[in-house]
């Protein structure tokens, strides 16, 4: 059985309240991602929540943040907060990060040097940016990475699946649960 880990991406209150997209997905989502979760602490692998939150006034924020003076994912408020319904533990490990990424600019390379994965599956949103960027660092890693096709979304529905398109080439698996779970339990054919 192949040592895995799994990242969960941006799960949180804010995206699904301003984004209808997301929120007609929500169920889905979190169902998928909470039966990996279960799956993978079953089998002893590790879970990584990573969010996004940033200072009241923005100070950490990226640009266009900056500039617009875009409140999102603000500390201290409900909405960086993680969706209640998602099967988080305490043992889990959780990463805050800045930007799209979620390598840069926190201990995500540290933590998986430590754990030293021989594949990397994510789940979240949105596939377009923050998924997009961390499956691209992972791979620029030499990390082999799945991508959980019924765990990831976004709220733009043509640069989702422009993104899936993209990373499928040569860059990531696409993969349901059923054949995550195969690799997980060492099934897989």
């Amino acid at each position: 059985m192949p040592k895995m880990t799994l990242l969960i991406i941006d799960m949180l209150n804010d995206f699904f309240q301003q984004h209808s997209r997301l929120a007609e997905h929500r169920h889905g989502l979190v169902a998928s991602i909470n039966a990996l979760a279960r799956a993978f602490r079953a089998y002893g692998q590790p879970v990584i929540w990573i969010r996004q939150e940033f200072a009241p006034d923005l100070g950490d924020a990226f640009l266009e943040m900056r500039k617009d003076n875009i409140q999102v994912t603000i500390a201290g408020t409900e909405g960086c907060k993680l969706l209640a319904e998602l099967d988080y533990h305490p043992t889990d490990t959780t990463i805050v990060k800045k930007r799209y990424s979620a390598f840069f600019g926190t201990n995500l390379d540290e933590l998986l040097k430590e754990l030293c994965p021989d594949l990397l599956v994510i789940a979240g949103i949105n596939t377009h940016a923050c998924i997009r960027t961390t499956v691209i660092d992972a791979y620029q890693r030499d990390y082999e990475v799945v991508l959980a096709t019924e765990g990831i979304a976004s709220y733009d529905e043509a640069h989702h699946e422009m993104t899936k398109q993209y990373l499928e080439r040569a860059i990531a698996q696409l993969l349901p649960n059923n054949e995550i779970l195969k690799m997980l339990t060492g099934d897989a054919g």
